[in-house]
Formats: C-alpha cells, structure tokens, sequence
C-alpha cells in the first residue's frame, strides 16, 4: 500500500489556507456537511501520517482535515519557539480561516498535547477529542533526548537511512509499517532549507525549562470537558502505559483503549482496529 493508494476511492483537495498569516497545508476530505474532524500529527511529522485514517473516516460522513502544523511539513516556519500556545494559536487560526466553530479533534502525540491544550482553553471549540500516544504529561530526559538526537541527526545529515531509522523508533514492526514512500516524504520535508533552520525552533519542547512550562498538568486535564477516547500502543517507545492510564483517570469523561503490538502510531500500525473504534466514538459524540 502507498499513500495515493490510502486515498484511492475518495475526492479530497490537498492545498493551502492562510491561517492568521501561516500559510498552511492541509488535505480535507468528506462531505462537506459531514462534522468536522481535525487530524494533528506528532513532533516534526506531517499530515501523511493519517493517510490510513482519512478515507474510512470520509466515507463514514466524516469532513476530514489533516494538516501540518506550524512549523511543520510545508506549512509556513516562523522564527520564533514553537510553544504549545502557538501551536493551539496556529489551530484556532485553521479552523476560523475553513470557518469551523467546532470540531472533533484527533491528535497523535504532539498532536494530542495540542489538542487538550486547546479543549482546556477553548472548550467551546471542541465536541471531542482523542489522545492518540499524546505527550506533554510527562518531562522524561531520556525521551526528550531521543528525539532531540535522532531528529537532529536525520536533518542535518543526507543520509535517507537515518530518516528511516527516525520512523522506525516510532513502530513496533518498522519493517511492516514504513514504506520506502514514508521515508522519502519525511526525508524530502527534512532536508528544505526552511525546516533546517527553524528546526531549533520545532525542538524547543526537548529543552527542559520550556517544556516545564508547557506540561499538561493534572489540574489541566482535569479541565478538559469533552468526551475523551486515550489510544496507546502497549510498546509506545516514547511513554508507558501509565502515562496513558493517567491521563484516563484524570480527564473525567474519558475512555482508555490500549493496543497490543503497537507502538507510537496507533492510527498507522493498528489501523484496522484504530479506525472503526475511532469512527463509533465519534458517531456517538456527533
């Protein structure tokens, strides 16, 4: 299966909107009645990382946007940290420009920061919300300097091995689950001269102080209203399942679903029972 295939059978526009200034990619699909769903990718990912989700959440009625989020894929790079309150900025700012008062998130680890970021701010812009492997609960060292590392190394090296290597520290069977075509996207986004040299910018949640400042506390998810579905591989490489049954415990009308043989992709490696979970939860919160 190749991306293009992942999407064979359904229209969808793959463009750019001007959000507040951000020129922004984003591919939308589905009817354009259907409720809107929003799709946010993890730290220095892009909107193919859906490419499995979109067309059974289309045709189940579904208006589908995936999209890069600031400072990532080809969406604009401004100089300036991106810190979670950017990129919630940078969403509200998305979702104006489509004029969308609210929506359905779906957000895969720094998507899923993102996305409970906003439902803790702007709760009236959110009917539900899912934390797919979602980060910002925790400040791990050790976590927070491998991806600083084998991202850092992946762009600032020409070596299209180590982009591999960057994808497979996200899988629990990276030989299955990334494709020569996955590899070469994220390769080709790495290695534009606008990536390269905001890309101290996109890592700034690696650097303690910032990220201290920017943790989804307790009291935050506590905060968060909206019906709540937690997805976690049971190999996440990048948080364990604790993390996961926190933040269930902590966000009162949530639901946990954990996933065995998976790690940090859910939606991607376990799409086939990803896909009809996620489409019943949001059937049942429309």
């Amino acid at each position: 299966m190749t991306i293009w295939t992942d999407l064979t059978g359904i229209g969808f526009c793959l463009g750019f909107v001007d959000a507040g200034g951000v020129r922004t990619r984003a591919l939308v699909a589905g009817p354009p009645e259907g409720q809107d769903v929003i799709f946010l990718h993890g730290t220095s990912g892009h909107l193919e990382a859906f490419s499995r989700n979109i067309a059974p959440h289309a045709e189940a009625g579904f208006r589908c946007h995936a999209i890069d989020m600031l400072g990532h894929g080809y969406t604009d790079k401004p100089d300036y940290n991106y810190e979670i309150p950017r990129y919630v900025e940078h969403l509200v700012a998305y979702l104006d420009a489509q004029g969308i008062e609210s929506a359905h998130f779906v957000g895969e680890s720094l998507g899923g920061w993102v996305s409970g970021w906003l439902a803790s701010e702007h709760p009236e812009r959110v009917k539900s919300l899912q934390l797919i492997a979602a980060g910002g609960t925790k400040a791990n060292p050790e976590v927070m300097e491998r991806i600083k590392n084998s991202t850092t190394k992946a762009v600032t090296e020409d070596d299209m091995d180590l982009t591999r290597q960057r994808l497979h520290l996200l899988m629990f069977d990276g030989e299955k689950d990334v494709s020569q075509e996955l590899v070469e996207i994220r390769h080709a986004i790495y290695h534009t001269p606008e990536f390269v040299a905001n890309l101290h910018n996109l890592l700034c949640l690696q650097n303690m102080e910032i990220r201290q400042r920017n943790l989804m506390t307790t009291e935050r998810l506590n905060s968060i209203a909206a019906p709540t579905l937690v997805v976690w591989g049971n190999e996440n490489p990048f948080g364990e399942i604790p993390e996961a049954t926190a933040m269930n415990e902590a966000i009162s009308n949530s639901r946990l679903e954990l996933m065995g043989t998976c790690g940090h992709w859910p939606q991607h490696e376990r799409r086939e029972l990803y896909n009809p979970i996620s489409i019943e939860f949001l059937t049942q919160h429309s």
